[in-house]
């Protein structure tokens, strides 16, 4: 009889378990966000432009916000701007409507992309 109470008590135990972070979520001091992380030719290209602070975790998250918001035109166009940085400010001062528009869409993915990666 004392063993079946002994494993009543231990099977309630186990079904109050919670997930592990949960000490730390009752006082408010984890909050999960998610990881993000590709891989692609922005991704490609920010790793080869060997930039201060580039890293493959800060590389891979602005390749994952470009697959949220960048079509993959514009992908293989803003690879190309990592090469050329005074290529997007010719684009940006140019009169043609196609460039305006890609340094319009460009100019919002970065903001996207500060946002979301700051923190790799």
């Amino acid at each position: 009889m004392r063993t079946v109470a002994s494993l009543m008590a231990l099977a309630i135990l186990a079904g109050c378990g919670g997930t592990r972070y949960s000490s730390d979520a009752a006082v408010g001091r984890f909050s999960p966000t998610p990881v993000l992380f590709a891989t692609g030719p922005i991704q490609k290209a920010c790793l080869a432009d060997g930039r201060r602070g580039s890293s493959h975790a800060r590389c891979g998250c602005v390749q994952a916000v470009a697959d949220q918001t960048l079509s993959r035109s514009d992908q293989r166009q803003g690879a190309k701007i990592f090469r050329d940085p005074h290529r997007l400010q010719e684009m940006r001062q140019s009169d043609n409507k196609s460039e305006n528009a890609f340094w319009s869409t460009w100019k919002a993915f970065g903001q996207s992309a500060a946002a979301a990666c700051s923190n790799t």
